[in-house]
């Protein structure tokens, strides 16, 4: 039994996961190969792709896409953490705009982020944050605002009230009580609502295209600029590459952050 739960287990994993081989595998085979040869073993191996991909160039420079990535990223998945906490103790322990505001804010997540384009373009124009890794960062961080809400109220809402009334009892105030008693209780919310708004933040494309052009482009839109690096189509290992290189700052985090997320989410399922 063991052995077929195993062998169930290495074919889904393989399934799920067979996008993430091929490209791997793509980015390990020279031109020539990726045409005569499709399966998945590689006959040649190189890190050619991966040595264009780190060149500097004029046109291309996977280093400064990076940068603005993790920045506006972190600007986009940290700013909403430090408004929605107090708004969250507001809303849980208050009242404070659940009925109204809540809902609003929420619900405006669930429309096209397109939609907002044009007048983000124009209000960004008007202030002097195009092509800036703050305006993307700030823009990014609207982005996160809802979900980043919702964790935070569901964690402050599961946190018992005699723990407030203690507090005040010892002449707490609020600021002291969101500091000592709810800012350490809600650690492993604030850490999945972290990975996740990072996750989103690095994953944006639109607003990357329309909002950046030059100084402030970041990885998800850079990374299409090496798909015909040397002009005759598509260089698929080039392309394969860069795909890699974009894809591990939020691996690597979502591996570091795993046992904080994985607490977050038994907590809320024995709690629920």
């Amino acid at each position: 039994m063991n052995a077929l739960r195993w062998a169930v287990l290495v074919i889904a994993v393989l399934v799920m996961n067979m996008p993430v081989i091929v490209t791997i595998v793509t980015s390990l085979k020279p031109p020539a190969e990726i045409m005569s040869n499709p399966g998945l073993i590689v006959q040649s191996p190189t890190l050619a792709n991966y040595a264009t991909v780190v060149t500097v160039s004029d046109r291309l420079n996977v280093w400064a896409y990076l940068t603005n990535s993790v920045i506006a990223a972190l600007i986009g998945s940290l700013l909403p953490l430090a408004l929605c906490l107090p708004f969250a103790f507001a809303a849980a322990r208050r009242g404070f705009g659940r009925r109204l505001l809540l809902p609003l804010v929420v619900n405006l997540r669930a429309l096209p982020l397109i939609i907002f384009a044009i007048p983000i373009y124009l209000m960004y124009q008007a202030v002097g944050l195009l092509d800036t890794r703050i305006g993307l960062g700030l823009v990014l961080a609207v982005v996160n605002l809802p979900l980043t809400m919702l964790i935070l109220l569901n964690a402050i809402a599961e946190i018992p009230r005699e723990l407030d009334e203690a507090a005040a009892m010892d002449g707490a105030r609020t600021g002291r009580l969101i500091a000592r008693i709810i800012l350490p209780t809600v650690r492993p919310a604030l850490a999945t609502a972290f990975v996740f708004g990072f996750i989103t933040a690095w994953n944006e494309f639109l607003f990357g295209l329309i909002l950046t052009t030059q100084h402030a482009v970041p990885m998800t839109v850079g990374a299409s600029f090496f798909f015909a690096t040397g002009g005759g189509g598509v260089q698929w290992g080039v392309a394969a590459a860069v795909i890699v290189v974009a894809s591990l700052p939020p691996v690597i985090l979502g591996l570091a952050m795993y046992k904080q997320i994985g607490r977050a989410m038994v907590a809320g399922a024995v709690k629920g």
